[in-house]
């Protein structure tokens, strides 16, 4: 989970008047309309609000906010809004001089959804909902829940907004499903839009969505990087949460451009055959007065009692799962990024806090579900039909799970009692793994079991390495520094753990910054350090882990098996003493393979003998202490041929020479066959 701050956000401070509703304005609350019929300017039909009602409209997006139309030859905007508990809804904002009464909305029937055309309304105006409740007076001034573009923060409002653009990433989206299969590479370039890099000539601003694109596109494709994943972009208050206070589900954040700016971003990475993933977060929600929160004067989207509605940890509400009408908005939100905005991947947040109702609670702070148990029933169906509806009707993205406990089925089909995501992150193994890799090497032969513990379940579930945002701030301090050493061992560690990850079976994640050796740990405040990259052994930082990336993504045996029992296989998880390890990674079908041996102390090890399944030689394809990364150049000409030496289960063997605080990735070359 990311940042945990949280401040009120004021509403926009704009003239109102005492004026009744004009003759323009749509029907009142006592008026004709109110018996639920379809008007000559609703977007809504009946079955719209049934399926609404029912939990299964899911393209709510067309329906409900702000969409503009033109009726009887006049120009205008249909706005509706879902309310259930209020007395009366209106519509205020530029045109009207933010008369709180002046354009009062029309209820449907009994759906809790209120609807109206008002004309003159135009792309790019500013509005609200003013919500007056049925319940104590209450009256508040309301975002759009579905605006699909907001004024820039600290201002609230929403903007009437036409989506229209041009794409050209036909070819991206005819062959992503064959790029994003589980047998298929995936290497992902974790950042945060607004500190990846600023423009100091500018007060330091962070780059636009559209000036984002032709840089972020030639670093990650020098790295090698498949994905981009970004730290949520939908609209949010406070910056200090990096995006996972969410208050608008549907609208790009503007503090970076518009709409089109964002789709842009996506369609150039596309274009360059790189994929997008959005990190989307449905566990929760804050309590900013303009957002959803006790939106009409009742607990709406939110659980009414604390024991199931509030997030102690993050000061916010959580969603009532059980509402059908608030499935509906979710899984409207959801995808409605992966139509409008080409997204090719969800990341969820949090799932953990979703899945179990003493997340985080203490005895007496939760209520156990119907069977007396701590599972979010209601959680649980509505993460299967999440997974459900996205891969029916996009088959060729993936959805993905932040889930940090042993959940079983995380990423397993409904069908057989699997929550249904395409891939889940594995934080027990980033826990372990950095867990060993900041212990002094002179001990790490007593926790040799935290790199060895993974292979037991590392094909449980379809497995992403995570190495994100979560593990370089709030004091936890970069990864380099957490390396143990002096300077040339911290890099030559944060190497070898660079080399481990690609190596294992799963897909990959890299947090910005990482890859060339931030020093500090990340801040939203502030820009990458990237001069760092004037000094070697940052270059050869990146340049290592670009070659280890550009690896995993070429060599079939490294990711073809990432996600099948097939692919991983020991040649020995028991020399603890020397801290040393050695692995084959292969395709499914056999027919490719390579050994993997890691030597995790500074001492370097002649003669250390490897079985191999094959005679004949073997290629040094990768060394994490070559002399072009900043390491002492140690390593074995290129290469071994075999000796007819039994070891390891195998009839043949390799003598090599282990680097220190390094990892050797060899594969068998058939051109050259003798002992």
């Amino acid at each position: 989970m990311a940042g945990t701050g949280k401040k009120k956000q004021a509403t926009p401070d704009v003239p109102g008047t005492d004026a009744t509703a004009g003759t323009d304005a749509p029907a009142r609350a006592d008026a004709p309309a109110s018996t639920g019929a379809t008007s000559l300017t609703s977007l809504l039909t009946d079955d719209d609000l049934y399926l609404f009602n029912e939990g299964s409209h899911f393209r709510l997006a067309d329906k409900l906010g702000a969409h503009l139309r033109t009726v009887d030859g006049v120009d205008g905007v249909h706005f509706g809004v879902w309310a259930p508990n209020a007395e009366q809804v209106s519509v205020m904002g530029d045109f009207n001089d933010w008369d709180k009464d002046a354009n009062q909305l029309a209820p449907r029937g009994v759906s809790g959804v209120w609807e109206g055309f008002v004309p003159g309304v135009g792309h790019g105006d500013t509005y609200k909902f003013h919500v007056r409740s049925r319940h104590e007076g209450y009256r508040v001034d309301k975002a759009d829940p579905m605006a699909v573009h907001t004024e820039t923060p600290p201002k609230t409002g929403s903007k009437v907004w036409d989506l229209a653009y041009d794409w050209h990433d036909d070819d991206w989206l005819a062959r992503r499903e064959q790029h994003q299969a589980l047998e298929q590479p995936m290497a992902v370039y974790e950042l945060h839009v607004g500190s990846w890099r600023t423009v100091p000539e500018e007060d330091n601003r962070p780059l636009t969505y559209r000036e984002l694109a032709e840089p972020l596109i030639a670093h990650v494709q020098e790295l090698g990087f498949t994905h981009v994943e970004l730290m949520p972009v939908t609209e949010h208050p406070f910056g200090g949460s990096w995006g996972y206070q969410t208050t608008g589900y549907f609208a790009p954040t503007s503090r970076f451009g518009t709409p089109q700016d964002f789709k842009y971003l996506v369609d150039q990475l596309h274009q360059a055959g790189i994929g997008v993933i959005l990190d989307w977060v449905p566990s929760h929600f804050p309590s900013d007065e303009h957002g959803l929160a006790y939106f009409d004067g009742t607990h709406l989207y939110e659980h009414a009692d604390p024991r199931k509605g509030y997030h102690p940890d993050w000061n916010s509400y959580i969603f009532n799962y059980g509402r059908p009408e608030v499935v509906s908005f979710l899984l409207s939100s959801a995808l409605f990024w992966l139509e409008e905005y080409h997204i090719d991947g969800i990341r969820v947040d949090a799932v953990a806090s979703m899945l179990y109702l003493d997340y985080s609670r203490k005895d007496g702070e939760w209520i156990p579900n119907e069977w007396g148990g701590n599972e979010n029933l209601e959680a649980i169906a509505f993460l299967r039909r999440f997974n459900e509806e996205i891969y029916a009707a996009f088959p060729g993205v993936q959805t993905i799970a932040e889930e940090s406990t042993a959940w079983p089925m995380v990423s397993r089909p409904t069908y057989i009692g699997g929550l249904g995501f395409g891939m889940k992150w594995d934080m027990g193994w980033m826990h372990d793994t950095l867990a060993y890799f900041q212990e002094d090497p002179i001990h790490r032969r007593y926790h040799h079991d935290q790199l060895t513990f993974r292979a037991i379940y590392a094909y449980t579930e379809n497995y992403a390495l995570p190495l994100s945002h979560d593990e370089v701030v709030h004091g936890k301090g970069s990864l380099l520094t957490k390396m143990p050493g002096d300077e040339w061992q911290k890099f030559a560690n944060l190497r070898a753990l660079y080399g481990y990850m690609f190596t294992q079976p799963g897909k990959k994640l890299l947090f910005m910054g990482q890859e060339f050796g931030q020093w500090q740990e990340w801040s939203h405040e502030r820009s990458l350090d990237w001069h760092l990259l004037q000094h070697e052994r940052h270059e050869g930082l990146q340049r290592c882990l670009g070659d280890l990336a550009r690896l995993y993504r070429d060599e079939p045996a490294l990711h073809d098996g990432d996600a099948d029992a097939a692919g991983f296989a020991w040649v020995d998880a028991t020399d603890w003493e020397q801290s040393v390890i050695a692995y084959r990674r292969r395709t499914r079908d056999g027919d490719r393979e390579v050994v993997v041996v890691l030597n995790l102390t500074p001492v370097p090890r002649e003669n250390y003998r490897v079985g191999v399944p094959r005679r004949g030689y073997w290629t040094e394809r990768f060394n994490s202490d070559a002399a072009d990364y900043g390491g002492s150049g140690t390593g074995n000409s290129g290469g071994a041929h075999t000796t007819p030496l039994p070891y390891h289960g195998h009839d043949h063997s390799v003598n090599l020479t282990l680097p220190p605080l390094g990892v050797l990735v060899l594969s068998h070359d058939p051109s050259r066959t003798e002992d």
